[in-house]
């Protein structure tokens, strides 16, 4: 999904949630529910495009109508201290496109 589909969609109320996943390198890549799948945002090379910032996502969007929004970060620190058992849950912080963090 480019930058324009995503508006399209926010205007129609069609975005369920965007997760902004933070990765490696310091960058995040951004992942849109809709009621008919997940999709990647793509930059105009048809790559996923890579946002430096909550900041940065917020001012691509600023025209957009709001909807739920989460920042998922993965938790390194239990990968490389072992847990006890079960899965490594990654951290979701719920944030908002109008106000900062």
């Amino acid at each position: 999904m480019n930058l324009q589909a995503l508006i399209e969609q926010a205007a129609k109320g069609e975005i369920r949630e965007l997760e902004l996943l933070s990765l490696e390198g310091g960058f995040y890549l951004a992942r849109i529910r809709l009621d008919h799948g997940q999709f990647t945002l793509l930059d105009d090379a048809a790559k996923p495009m890579r946002l430096r910032s909550t900041t940065h996502l917020r001012d691509l969007l600023q025209t957009v109508p709001a909807f739920p929004c989460v920042l998922v970060q993965q938790c390194a620190h239990d990968e490389m201290c072992g847990r006890d058992s079960g899965p490594v849950e990654a951290l979701r912080i719920p944030f908002s496109l109008t106000t900062p963090l």
